[in-house]
């Protein structure tokens, strides 16, 4: 069992001789300490997000971190009277994020334990603590992704995107077309593998196999020509939604084998899953071929095999030939084959697809 701590997600920040020196209600011009800035950066660029729960007047504080050019890169902040353990587990929640995985810094000793008693699996740090926490390795991820660096970009976006469909009249596919979506389909880099790899792990919901794809597996794979290996990003007009899908896909002469297919579930919600297989059932008629698809039914995947089915996956192969039934890849016992006698299909009405042209050269 690994000894590493689990990485901290969000840290929630005290003001009052915590962020900046003094207390704001009694000097409203308070400075920030030496190095909060650099640290709140260099935390923000490593995918950490932060928030704040503070004791004191909402205004007064919101006023003097625009003056500090600080209010982006504070996501839910508590500022109230209120217990700081309910202000951090609002916080919590309001990212969908587990409890265990919030840090919360404070000068006050008496304020640390009321959150170490209210909610225990939060992780206290005294603000003396500051210039220590850049060094922490529950504050250093070993790898940070693209998606990683624009985290709370992304979140911020989400939180518009949200607001903006509560206050929408009208039907879901309506909304859709007005968030102006465009899907990125391409073959993967060098660059792009650390996050591929991830999806391959993180996602169960949506993954069709649950077979783990190792870095080394993915990057021999990248200059295999019989193989793509495919990523896909979904952005709309409130920003990204990120790296959302990965595509392993296995040229044969007159069958494609999908070899596995995994789409994170923040995207269920706007089609993703089907749009992407309706794009490659297109390209693979395109080639002239027909499509398997390897999946394995898990405890937790059964939406990934009702988009297969919908899209027109079946037990049946028919006269198409059958592809080998298990890959090699470890972990990937109980794989069943999938198949669908491929047919051109229409573009989506709810978003635009940009992606490479598929097939053997």
């Amino acid at each position: 069992m690994s000894d590493k701590p689990t990485l901290v997600k969000c840290l929630v920040w005290d003001l009052d001789n915590t962020l900046w020196q003094g207390t704001l209600l009694e000097d409203p011009d308070v400075e920030l300490f030496e190095q909060a800035r650099e640290v709140i950066e260099t935390l923000d660029s490593r995918g950490i997000l932060q928030s704040i729960s503070s004791k004191n007047d909402h205004d007064l504080a919101w006023e003097r971190l625009e003056k500090l050019s600080l209010t982006g890169y504070f996501l839910h902040p508590q500022i109230n009277w209120g217990r700081k353990s309910d202000s951090v587990t609002e916080i919590a929640e309001q990212l969908n994020f587990a409890i265990g995985t919030i840090a919360f810094i404070d000068d006050q000793p008496t304020e640390r334990a009321e959150v170490e008693f209210g909610a225990p699996e939060v992780r206290c740090y005294a603000a003396e603590q500051l210039t220590e926490l850049l060094d922490l390795p529950e504050f250093s991820p070993e790898v940070v992704t693209v998606d990683a660096r624009r985290r709370r970009e992304m979140y911020q976006a989400g939180s518009r995107r949200e607001a903006e469909k509560e206050s929408f009249n009208g039907p879901d596919e309506e909304f859709l077309r007005s968030l102006d979506l465009v899907m990125e389909i391409k073959r993967a880099d060098g660059e792009d593998i650390t996050r591929v790899e991830e999806l391959t792990l993180r996602t169960s919901q949506m993954n069709a196999t649950g077979v783990h794809y190792s870095d080394e597996t993915l990057r021999a794979l990248l200059t295999d020509p019989k193989h793509e290996v495919l990523t896909v990003n979904l952005t709309d007009r409130f920003g990204p939604h990120g790296a959302v899908g990965v595509i392993l896909l296995e040229y044969g002469e007159t069958v494609w084998r999908l070899k596995l297919l995994a789409t994170s579930c923040r995207v269920v919600s706007f089609g993703a899953g089907a749009v992407l297989l309706n794009w490659l059932v297109d390209q693979t008629a395109r080639g002239g071929a027909h499509l398997a698809a390897d999946f394995r039914r898990t405890d937790r995947n059964r939406m990934m095999e009702i988009a297969y089915r919908f899209a027109g996956f079946t037990d049946d192969p028919g006269d198409r030939p059958i592809p080998q039934s298990v890959p090699a890849e470890p972990g990937a016992a109980g794989i069943q084959v999938l198949y669908l006698a491929a047919d051109r299909r229409e573009g989506p009405t709810t978003m635009t697809v940009i992606a490479p042209e598929l097939g053997l050269v």
